[in-house]
């Protein structure tokens, strides 16, 4: 990486973050497709994604139960919320080629401040209920660990999409998530620009593909990236969706437009369904 572009990308983080630690920010540009109004307050969260992995899916059960039971309300006591906590089935995923179903657990903490991120461990420790509820899974010993370690995504959402949301409440209901590597930080910050100014997410909206969150990867693996998630009622709303999608004629214009070549170099794409008491 050239000095020039990581001191960018590294005061275009820091300036994220410290906008994240206000908690809100007032526009004071022209609108574009899709933006918010001039003018009008706009309170950014911080999203963090967790992946955590188990050595087997007892261990996978049993955390999820914890979080079920104690976790996710102490969470919302925190002020974070809506918890999604989602789980990955090879039936979903043929293009994973899976053997057996996925052992890991996908948590998503919409926080609402860089603050909150900082805090949120003390904040648990000090949280008598939590701690009395989780007392097992909090203080498994070291032969015999509550999981084997978890990884950590935290986002910037998107100005445009501010706010993390639980569109379906399904039983049914099926989450998307997909994550969107790029070469360079300016084609990565291209792409967030087609999904805002250039009205992709509009596009999603149109076509009854239901938003629950888009983020700017500020830290976490494969940066620079961007990773967004979709809700759907069951499996054949997002066939749905995407068969829409893609006969869009805007979509169709838009993916054309030669500003927005070369902008993804990487695609993961998940199907996820909630985990027991998940919010979204």
């Amino acid at each position: 990486m050239q000095r020039r572009e990581f001191l960018t990308t590294a005061s275009a983080a820091a300036a994220a973050l410290a906008l994240g630690g206000a908690g809100a920010s007032a526009q004071q540009q022209s609108p574009g497709k899709g933006q918010a109004q001039e003018g009008q307050v706009n309170t950014r969260q911080v999203p963090e994604l967790r992946v955590y992995h188990f050595a087997s899916a007892l261990k996978q059960h049993a955390y999820e139960e914890f979080l079920a039971q104690a976790g996710i309300e102490a969470y919302n006591r925190a002020s974070i919320e809506p918890v999604g906590v989602f789980r990955l089935f090879a039936k979903d995923n043929p293009a994973l080629k899976l053997e057996a179903d996925s052992t890991d657990l996908y948590v998503l903490l919409p926080h609402k401040t860089v603050g909150s991120v900082l805090q949120l461990e003390n904040r648990l420790a000090l949280d008598e209920k939590f701690q009395k509820a989780g007392e097992a899974i909090l203080r498994a010993p070291l032969k015999e660990p509550a999981f084997m370690r978890y990884e950590s995504t935290l986002m910037r959402a998107f100005e445009t999409f501010p706010q993390v949301g639980a569109p379906s409440k399904s039983p049914d209901r099926v989450l998307q998530l997909r994550t969107y590597e790029s070469h360079s930080n300016e084609r990565a910050l291209k792409k967030i620009e087609m999904f805002e100014r250039g009205g992709e997410i509009e596009i999603f909206k149109r076509c009854g593909m239901n938003p629950v969150m888009f983020g700017q990867s500020l830290a976490g693996p494969k940066l620079p990236n961007l990773t967004y998630m979709l809700s759907f009622d069951n499996t054949e709303a997002l066939d749905k969706g995407w068969k829409a999608f893609r006969e869009d004629p805007e979509w169709k214009k838009l993916s054309k437009d030669g500003a927005y070549k070369d902008t993804v170099s990487n695609i993961t794409n998940l199907i996820l369904r909630p985990a027991t008491r998940s919010q979204i």
